[in-house]
C-alpha cells in the first residue's frame, strides 16, 4: 500500500506541477510560482486529490541534494573573482542588512531570537533560478548588470551553504553554553574543512576516473546512474562520516564534476533527473503553506515583503552604486534580487527540522515567495522608468579618471576620423581593431572597468559609462564621429541610443547589431543606418557553407547569397518603403517582365551616401 501512496503521491505532485507550471510560463511568469501553486492545490487545505505529505518530504529531499549539485556544477571561480570587487562585500552587506531586518520583525511579532534569526537568513537570500531566468528574458545576463548579479548570487549561496553547516551546530540538541558553541562550531570548521580537502584532492582524481569509466561504455543510461550515484553518495558520506548537511556535501560533489571535462555532459543528461526532483520539492513546500495565513498574518506577511521589495534591492543597488556603477547597473541589480526562492525554503526546511520555525513562519515565506517571484518579471520591465525617476534625485556622473579627455585632436585636426564603438565583446574587439588599422580613431564605450582600463594602457581612447545617457555620447565625441557601431546583440535600450545620437550627430553612420530578424525594422525605425541579425548572418553563412559542400560555382554562392539577402531585407523592410531597384508594377511592360523581376534577386540595398568630407576620404588616408 506504501509503493502504490508513493506512485499515487509522485504522480499527482507532477500532474498538477505540469498543468500550473504551463498556465504560468504561458502568463510569462517563472515556473516555480506554478509548482508552488501545484503544492497547494493537492495539499490538505484545498478540497479533491491529497497527496502523501510525509511521502513528499521525503522526494523533496533528493530534489534538495541534486538542486545543491546542480550550484555547484554550474559554480565557476572565475565569474565571481572578475566582479569579486563588487560581489563580495554588496553580497555580504545585502545578506547581513536583510537578515537583521527580518530578526527585528519576528522579533516584534512575538518570536524568540533564534526564529527570527533563521527567518531573516531565510528572507535575505534571492533564488538564483529566477534571477537567470530574468537576466536571460531581458538580454541582461551576458551584461554588466548579469555578471554582477550572478556573482552576487554566488556569494549568496555560499553563505547560505555555510549558515546550512553552522544551523545545527549552534541550535543543535544538547547544552548550548559559549564555551560549548565555540568548541562545537571549531570541531565543525575543522570537519568541514577535512571535507573539502578530500573531496578535491581525492574526488579530483577518483571522481574523473570514475566518470570516464562510464562514459567509456557509451551508455547515456550508465554515465546517469554515476553521476546521480557520485551526487547522492558525497552527499550521504558528508552527513555520516563528517556530521554536516547533506546540500553541502552535493555541492562539493557538484563543483569536483563542474572542474571535469564531463561538467556539460553532465549537465545535459543527468540533470534532467533533478529537474524532476526539484519540482517535487517546490510541490512539497507548497503543501505546507494554508492560505488562511493570509488573513492571519497579514501584517507579517507585509512587512516580509517589505524586506524582500524594498530592503534587500535598496541595499544591493546602494552598495553598486558606491562601489562606482552606473545607476543603471544599480537598479537592475537590485531589482533582480528582489524576490525569494529554493534557498529560502531550504534554510526554511532546516528550521523547521530544528523546531526553530512553525507553521506560520513557513507559510509567510510561502506566500512572500509566490509573490515576490510572481512580480520579479514585471518589476524588472520597469528598471528604465525607475531610473528616469532616480535621477531627479540623484546624478550618475561619469568617473573622471575614465573621461575622454577633450583637450585631444579633433578630428578635422589629424585628418583622421573617429568611429564611436559601444560594447568590446569578441564583435567590437573586431571591430576596433580594424578600425585601427585602417587609420580611424575608435572611441570605445565599455561597462567593465577592468576592459576600459586595459585599452587605455593599449592606447585605445575608452569610456566606462553607460552608452544610454546623452552625456556619455557626448564625451565620447559622438558629435564630430563620423560612424557609431553598437557592437552587442543584447544590449539594452539599443533604440534609445540610437535616437540620442541620431540627435547628437544628425549624419552620423549608425551601424547596429541585433539578435532576431524580428528586430531589424525597430532598429532601423529609430534611426540606424544598417541593422544587421545574428539569425540572418547565420542563416547566410550556413547557406554558403552548405552549397560549397555540394560543389556549387562561386557565381551560384553569390547569386544565392544576394537572393537570401533580398528576402532578408524584404522581411525587415517597412511596408511603405519601396524596394531599391525595383520599378513600380505599373512601369513594368507586360506579365513576363514581371515574372522575371520575380526570378531574378533583388539587389542587395547600400548604405546611404556619405557626406562628401567622407567620400573624399572614408578611410582617412
Amino acid at each position: 500500500m506504501h509503493d502504490v501512496d508513493l506512485i499515487v503521491t509522485l504522480t499527482g505532485g507532477l500532474a498538477a506541477a505540469l498543468v500550473l507550471g504551463y498556465i504560468t510560463f504561458k502568463l510569462r511568469l517563472s515556473p516555480i510560482v506554478g509548482y508552488l501553486l501545484a503544492g497547494i492545490a493537492v495539499g490538505p487545505t484545498t478540497p479533491g486529490f491529497t497527496a502523501d505529505q510525509n511521502l513528499a518530504n521525503q522526494l523533496a529531499e533528493v530534489g534538495v541534494i541534486l538542486l545543491m549539485f546542480g550550484v555547484g556544477l554550474q559554480f565557476h571561480l572565475k565569474e565571481l573573482l572578475a566582479v569579486k570587487r563588487v560581489a563580495l562585500p554588496g553580497a555580504l552587506c545585502q545578506f547581513l542588512a536583510a537578515t537583521l531586518v527580518g530578526t527585528v520583525i519576528g522579533l516584534v511579532h512575538g518570536w524568540d531570537w533564534q526564529t527570527g534569526l533563521v527567518f531573516g537568513l531565510a528572507i535575505a537570500v534571492a533564488s538564483t533560478v529566477v534571477a537567470v531566468r530574468v537576466l536571460s528574458d531581458n538580454g541582461d545576463l551576458h551584461t554588466q548588470t548579469g555578471h554582477i548579479a550572478v556573482g552576487w548570487l554566488v556569494v549568496e549561496d555560499l553563505l547560505t551553504v555555510l549558515v546550512l553547516v553552522m544551523l545545527p551546530v549552534v541550535f543543535g540538541p544538547g547544552e548550548k553554553s559559549l564555551g560549548v558553541v565555540a568548541t562545537a562550531v571549531g570541531l565543525a570548521v575543522v570537519k568541514v574543512a577535512v571535507m573539502v580537502a578530500l573531496t578535491f584532492v581525492v574526488g579530483e582524481r577518483v571522481i574523473p576516473w570514475v566518470l570516464d569509466r562510464a562514459a567509456g561504455t557509451r551508455s547515456r543510461e550508465l554515465f546517469t546512474l554515476t553521476v546521480l550515484v557520485v551526487a547522492l553518495g558525497i552527499a550521504v558520506t558528508a552527513a555520516k562520516l563528517f556530521d554536516v548537511s547533506m546540500a553541502l556535501g552535493a555541492f562539493l560533489a557538484g563543483m569536483v564534476v563542474g572542474r571535469s571535462q564531463f561538467s556539460l555532459r553532465a549537465a545535459t543528461e543527468a540533470l534532467p533527473m533533478r529537474d524532476a526532483f526539484a519540482v517535487i520539492f517546490f510541490v512539497s513546500v507548497g503543501m505546507l503553506f494554508h492560505p488562511r495565513s493570509l488573513l492571519h498574518s497579514p501584517g507579517l506577511i507585509g512587512a516580509t515583503l517589505f524586506v524582500i521589495l524594498v530592503v534587500n534591492p535598496l541595499a544591493a543597488g546602494t552598495m553598486v552604486k558606491l562601489l562606482g556603477y552606473p545607476l543603471r547597473a544599480a537598479v537592475s541589480v537590485g531589482v533582480a534580487l528582489a524576490q525569494i526562492g529554493e534557498f529560502s525554503f531550504i534554510l526554511a526546511s532546516a528550521g523547521r527540522s530544528l523546531k526553530l520555525l512553525d507553521d506560520e513562519a513557513s507559510n509567510v515565506l510561502i506566500a512572500a515567495s509566490i509573490i515576490t517571484i510572481t512580480l520579479n518579471p514585471v518589476l524588472y520591465r520597469l528598471i528604465g522608468p525607475i531610473e528616469t525617476w532616480l535621477k531627479r534625485y540623484f546624478k550618475d556622473p561619469l568617473p573622471v579618471e575614465n573621461r575622454v579627455k577633450h583637450d585631444l585632436e579633433e578630428p578635422e585636426e589629424t585628418g583622421r576620423h573617429r568611429v564611436v564603438v559601444i560594447g568590446y565583446g569578441p564583435v567590437g574587439k573586431t571591430l576596433t581593431r580594424l578600425l585601427r588599422d585602417n587609420r580611424i580613431d575608435p572611441v570605445v564605450i565599455e561597462l567593465n572597468m577592468d576592459t576600459v582600463r586595459r585599452l587605455e594602457g593599449e592606447g585605445v581612447r575608452a569610456l566606462y559609462g553607460d552608452a544610454m545617457h546623452r552625456e556619455v555620447l557626448e564625451h565620447a565625441g559622438a558629435d564630430k564621429a563620423v560612424g557609431l557601431i553598437l557592437s552587442s546583440s543584447t544590449m539594452s535600450g539599443g533604440k534609445e541610443t540610437i535616437r540620442l545620437a541620431r540627435e547628437i550627430n544628425p549624419d552620423v553612420f549608425i551601424l547596429a547589431r541585433t539578435t532576431y530578424l524580428r528586430e531589424v525594422c525597430e532598429m532601423r525605425g529609430a534611426g540606424a543606418d544598417s541593422v544587421f541579425s545574428g539569425e540572418g548572418e547565420v542563416a547566410l553563412a550556413m547557406t554558403e557553407s552548405l552549397l560549397n559542400r555540394l560543389g556549387a560555382t562561386p557565381d551560384q554562392i553569390d547569386r544565392e547569397r544576394a537572393r537570401v539577402h533580398a528576402e532578408f531585407s524584404a522581411m525587415t523592410r517597412p511596408a511603405d518603403e519601396p524596394v531599391p531597384g525595383t520599378p513600380p508594377s505599373s512601369e513594368r511592360a507586360d506579365g513576363e517582365a514581371s515574372v522575371a523581376a520575380k526570378e531574378r534577386p533583388q539587389p542587395v540595398p547600400g548604405p546611404p551616401e556619405l557626406s562628401s568630407a567622407r567620400r573624399e576620404n572614408p578611410l582617412g588616408e
